[in-house]
């Protein structure tokens, strides 16, 4: 008979279903100064990433 694993995955959905609501996000930026593009990175609820293209 084998041993059962201590780290083995259990299966708890609590953190799963909360995660799907979240977006990564990255937005182009350019500098004023030197004209380059910079990249801005955010995690943002799915409901919320129209509101946060928008902003300046």
């Amino acid at each position: 008979m084998a041993k059962q694993a201590k780290t083995a995955i259990k299966k708890d959905n609590k953190g799963g279903a909360d995660s799907k609501v979240w977006t990564k996000v990255i937005k182009a930026v350019r500098s004023p100064k030197s004209g380059a593009y910079t990249f801005k990175e955010a995690i943002v609820h799915k409901d919320k990433v129209q509101e946060y293209m928008n902003q300046k």
